[in-house]
């Protein structure tokens, strides 16, 4: 997947996952009630800063702070832009 964007320095552009629809016990939550997403997959990165490369590589599934981020539109798609470091962990 490509976006038409390049982060500058140490930011990557993060596409979150969707909301939970349902719990594990199978109960709709309703959209007022839908927990902000802490996860998702890297779709751009910026080159890095002069002395410290990212860690981070487009496709990385990663872990996020809640509040981490601003959110952004592009061709209709809801993206997070934030430093590498308001990212916790790639997962494997």
């Amino acid at each position: 997947m490509s976006v038409k964007i390049k982060p500058l320095a140490d930011r990557v552009v993060v596409e979150p996952a969707p909301a939970e629809e349902k719990t594990a016990s199978g109960i709709i939550i309703p959209d007022t009630a839908k927990e902000k997403p802490q996860k998702g997959t890297v779709v751009a990165t910026g080159p890095g800063k002069k002395d410290e490369p990212l860690t981070v590589k487009v496709g990385d599934q990663v872990l996020y702070g809640k509040y981490a981020g601003t959110e952004i539109s592009i061709d209709g798609k809801e993206y997070l832009i934030m430093r590498e470091s308001d990212i916790y962990a790639i997962l494997s």
